[in-house]
């Protein structure tokens, strides 16, 4: 397996990668043009829920997902994953009513559950320690180039002859088309172990439970993720009522600018966790804690902010640290787990963030309605990242390429 192989298996998926969290973004972004449309969503609280219920499915069947991913092909649910969400996106342009738009959230988050562990899984079979963070910071890239994308859901939303229904239909198409060559040009990583190594789910699961590394990781994936989901999922609306900003503005300079600076942090990040993860195995451990800390300031500022100039500036610190962040979680993972049991672990990660990122978005939407002062929310936001640098801390990896625990 060379290199060049293992790189091509990242540009493959880069496409996917973007596709999933813009197809999941544009919501957020056409807001105010969706409840327009489909007037029984009625108030904040109702559209918390509705994001909430995406996160809810999505978070449960993670774990099934990433399940799937170690037993058999990689390659096989990557692919299906993208089809099934590429449907879902088109169905999305074509609903009338708040319980149908409840349904294609629900379904979304069936569909898409099983990609992200899957994907990173493989890119860590296919990426040694030596490339391994760099590797999955690319892959991250897509992924805020996707929120970035989403970010300008208002102005297609707003544009005559284009329209929120018009952007959803268009985008299904785009991935239903990806899908088939994405099926026969990406390849399986060669699998180090049989068939018989593979556990079962019931040994495979309370192996993870039983390992208190894991446990911490869980911890620290989840905290942090808590502020970033309501940053992807409200910050359009929270600038444009704060700063009275067009729908399209808004949506701009709530994804444009701080998923820029997440993209320089994942570059950053995996380039330096890759050195530091040489010279010592809590490397990767260390850089992670480095970009926790910055959510610290960046979230007392964004809670904070006077004018959208500052509000934006902090949005960026706080997209750097998350980028810096959000690309090392894997390859830590690949440390403080046997590889038959990184997707599936990834999947009980997804589970108990992503639930949580719901109840986040349901409850944000509710103290936005009780007028809740948004100091205090991202004060509390700041605290969880200064708890979580704590934790990240206290994990025990292993050296790249050291066998099981």
């Amino acid at each position: 397996m060379t290199l060049r192989t293992a790189w091509l298996a990242v540009a493959l998926l880069w496409p996917v990668a973007l596709l999933n969290y813009l197809d999941r973004q544009l919501l957020a972004a056409m807001k105010f043009s969706v409840m327009g449309d489909v007037p029984d969503v009625m108030n904040d609280a109702n559209w918390g829920y509705m994001l909430g219920q995406f996160k809810w499915v999505y978070a449960v069947l993670s774990p099934f997902g990433g399940y799937l991913a170690d037993r058999f092909s990689r390659r096989v649910v990557i692919a299906s994953s993208l089809f099934a969400w590429s449907a879902v996106t088109f169905w999305t342009g074509h609903v009338h009513t708040y319980q149908e738009l409840l349904w294609t959230r629900t379904f979304m988050g069936i569909s898409e559950a099983f990609y992200i562990p899957a994907a990173l899984a493989l890119i860590a079979d296919y990426h040694t320690g030596r490339t391994r963070s760099r590797a999955v910071g690319v892959h991250q890239t897509a992924i805020y180039c996707g929120l970035i994308l989403g970010g300008f859901g208002g102005h297609a939303a707003d544009a005559p002859e284009l329209g929120w229904r018009t952007t959803f239909a268009a985008l299904g198409l785009v991935g239903i088309a990806y899908a088939l060559p994405l099926l026969l040009l990406l390849k399986d990583a060669p699998r180090t172990h049989s068939d018989d190594e593979r556990p079962g789910p019931e040994t495979a699961f309370l192996e993870l439970l039983r390992n208190p590394s894991f446990l911490l990781l869980v911890l620290v994936f989840t905290l942090p993720a808590i502020a970033a989901w309501v940053v992807r999922d409200w910050m359009p609306a929270i600038l444009k009522d704060r700063f009275a900003l067009g729908q399209g503005t808004a949506g701009v300079s709530a994804t444009l600018y701080v998923n820029v600076a997440a993209f320089a942090g994942a570059f950053l990040g995996g380039w330096a966790a890759d050195r530091a993860a040489r010279r010592t195995p809590r490397g990767r451990t260390a850089v992670s804690a480095v970009g926790i800390a910055l959510l610290v300031p960046a979230s007392f500022g964004i809670g904070n902010a006077p004018t959208l100039a500052v509000a934006v500036a902090f949005l960026m610190l706080f997209g750097l640290g998350w980028g810096v962040f959000d690309g090392n979680n894997m390859p830590i993972l690949s440390q403080i787990v046997r590889p038959e049991l990184r997707a599936t672990g990834y999947g009980v990660m997804n589970l108990v963030s992503i639930s949580c990122g719901g109840f986040a978005d349901w409850g944000f939407g509710a103290l936005r309605d009780a007028q809740t002062p948004l100091n205090l929310i991202f004060g509390a936001f700041a605290g969880t990242a200064v708890l979580s640098v704590v934790l990240v801390l206290l994990i025990r990896p292993r050296q790249d390429g050291a066998g099981a625990p």
